[in-house]
């Protein structure tokens, strides 16, 4: 018995090992509740743009942590929002000289077009938790939480 039980520990742990694949095959009962968890999207019949952001985490972040609705004007958010887009998609086309699996992919951001409060407010609040989650600094404005 006493040298089953080293045994079976040993197997055990074997056992519980993992390698991990950087690419991984989602089906969709794991998509759908990934979906349901960390995705937020906002869309609106009055305008045609929707924002989804899929990030462990930041929805529980954004019901908690950050500043409730109506705190920041629109007009405040579209402005920092201009700000960090830029700053983002500059980081975006340095693949060499930022992390290209933190800036994935470009931001289509139009400062002429109204998305609405919203869509500013998600993509704000994505912005700051960003900035606290991975210690990066968009801007030299200081985030507001």
């Amino acid at each position: 018995m006493k040298k089953l039980l080293p045994i079976i520990i040993v197997i055990a742990l074997i056992a519980s090992c993992k390698s991990y694949n950087t690419s991984q095959v989602i089906n969709h009962d794991t998509e759908d509740s990934l979906v349901k968890t960390d995705t937020v999207s906002i869309s609106s019949d009055e305008t045609d743009y929707e924002i989804i952001i899929i990030e462990p985490g930041f929805n529980n972040w954004l019901l908690s942590t950050a500043r409730p609705r109506g705190f920041h004007s629109q007009q405040f958010l579209e402005s920092r929002n201009q700000l960090l887009v830029q700053s983002w998609n500059q980081r975006n086309l340095q693949p060499q000289v930022f992390d290209p699996n933190l800036y994935e992919l470009r931001i289509d951001y139009d400062n002429l077009t109204d998305y609405g409060y919203e869509v500013n407010y998600l993509l704000y609040n994505y912005f700051i938790y960003f900035q606290l989650k991975y210690n990066q600094r968009l801007t030299s404005l200081v985030p507001r939480i």
